[in-house]
């Protein structure tokens, strides 16, 4: 089985604010680990919802909000990430994927790459960047998912109707076979799924595989004390 382990952003990662050289060391010996005991599959961070855009969907009109925004139904039902030249680009993907699934939220957010913190230089060449298009769970996909058919066109809707590259997309199973973690006063807490919808939004994620949620609980508690977050939701890829 495979798992997303999704952190949550704050204030500070909102800025925009680099990370630390300590912060990057530690989470390149903590993939470094997971990669020695063979369950990390990904990983990525996301930068500040200022430079995204929130769409909002309804059967006769689009809506774009510019970034930063507030978390408010920050529940997902999956993502898919694209290389894009310009973020319009990625905004007709995320369209075109909206009519796949009826969703009624997208979030879309540039994914963070080596040269935006610093940690090397941009090719000179670089006429692209990657963008995640986080889809937002809807009642249908929250009772039973999204159907083999419905994942399949979310894939064709960007290779056949965008100018931007296709490059992943993973859906989640219903919260209810997921677990969320937060940091309480005495200690690392969690609660089995179904959850009520967060209003904290995602800061970065890994992809982790196991037999079962118990089965990565340590890689999970790992990854809260790396990255410092207060909540971290775990759901299922399927």
């Amino acid at each position: 089985m495979r798992f997303i382990v999704m952190h949550k952003t704050n204030a500070h990662w909102e800025t925009g604010a680099p990370p630390s050289r300590t912060l990057v060391e530690r989470v390149g010996a903590m993939i470094g680990e997971l990669q020695q005991a063979g369950v990390f599959l990904d990983g990525a961070g996301l930068r500040p919802t200022s430079e995204g855009v929130r769409l909002g969907f309804s059967p006769d009109a689009r809506t774009i909000q510019q970034g930063p925004f507030a978390g408010d139904h920050e529940l997902l039902e999956g993502f898919t990430t694209v290389q894009a030249q310009s973020l319009d680009d990625a905004i007709a993907a995320a369209t075109r994927q909206a009519a796949v699934v009826d969703a009624a939220e997208t979030d879309i957010r540039p994914v963070t790459e080596p040269w935006d913190i610093g940690l090397a230089s941009e090719p000179a060449d670089a006429t692209a960047r990657r963008y995640m298009l986080l889809r937002k769970a809807t009642p249908q996909s929250e009772r039973e998912g999204l159907s083999s058919s419905q994942r399949a066109e979310l894939v064709r809707a960007v290779d056949a109707g965008t100018r931007a590259e296709h490059l992943v997309t993973e859906t989640m199973g219903p919260s209810a076979r997921g677990r969320r973690y937060k940091n309480a006063t005495g200690g690392v807490t969690y609660v089995d799924g179904p959850f009520t919808e967060t209003k904290e939004m995602i800061g970065g994620y890994i992809l982790v595989s196991g037999a079962s949620l118990d089965e990565i609980d340590s890689y999970v508690r790992r990854y809260m004390e790396i990255v410092d977050t207060e909540e971290v939701d775990v759901r299922e890829l399927v």
